[in-house]
């Protein structure tokens, strides 16, 4: 489903690279995960698949379904299937979640020549998502992220996720600050959304995570680039030996 190819990257208007050449390949139906130190450019490659503008693609491609997605503006992106999960969800003060769900969803239906959801479609679903994940009525009603909890912030990241049904999607650093019940809660919900015609690329520091989201793959990303790739029984040794080996051979 996704093929990231020589992807080669840096900062508009600044040399050097951040990420160096990296090529990773993820099925559909796999869910993969990415382990790295800080300033290894994880949340660049996530930001990238996503299409912030603030990077600068020097090299390299990032194929969805076969098309390139670095040819696509973010809503086409988003339209065809890609979600980022935010390491820190912003705040909009003003627009409540179920407005700015409803908008965001049918935006989308737009954008693929379909008819925009009914009212009564949308309470209903977003009703039955919302109770899955713990999320309470009120705060669909709040404006979005405002005075939300981390736990809360990364519950309706999830919420959206439900709701717009994406085929691949990139959670960034999803268990920050979360405890250990909001944690179980998130991880519920990502897991529900587990399918063979989706795929997931979850960034994490922490094998707490891969715990309750249990990956196919997983890969150790330093100095920009995939260093190495294995099963889950690699996340065990990350969080026993940490990154110092992989560090040095990257260097």
């Amino acid at each position: 489903m996704i093929e990231i190819n020589k992807l080669t990257v840096g900062i508009a208007g600044e040399t050097g690279n951040i990420l160096q050449g990296l090529s990773l390949s993820i099925p559909a139906g796999e869910v993969h995960a990415i382990m790295g130190p800080n300033g290894t450019g994880k949340s660049t490659l996530a930001n990238v698949i996503a299409g912030r503008e603030d990077y600068e693609v020097r090299d390299g491609s990032v194929l969805f379904s076969g098309q390139d997605l670095l040819d696509l503006d973010p809503e086409i992106r988003a339209a065809k299937g890609v979600f980022l999960s935010f390491q820190y969800p912003v705040e909009i003060p003003g627009v409540p979640v179920m407005t700015f769900i409803r908008a965001a969803l049918n935006a989308q239906r737009k954008t693929r020549d379909e008819d925009k959801i009914s009212a009564p479609e949308f309470l209903k679903l977003i009703r039955e998502q919302a109770g899955l994940l713990k999320i309470k009525p009120e705060m669909l009603k709040r404006s979005v992220n405002v005075g939300f909890s981390g736990g809360e912030k990364k519950r309706l990241e999830i919420l959206q996720m439900a709701m717009l049904k994406p085929k691949f999607m990139v959670l960034d650093e999803t268990d920050s600050g979360l405890d250990i019940d909001a944690l179980k809660v998130v991880a519920d919900g990502v897991n529900s959304l587990r399918g063979a015609d989706r795929s997931m690329l979850v960034i994490t520091h922490y094998q707490r995570l891969l715990d309750y989201i249990q990956p196919d793959r997983v890969h150790v990303m330093a100095a920009g680039k995939i260093v190495k790739s294995g099963g889950p029984e690699l996340a065990l040794d990350l969080e026993k030996n940490g990154y110092d080996q992989y560090i040095e051979a990257a260097a």
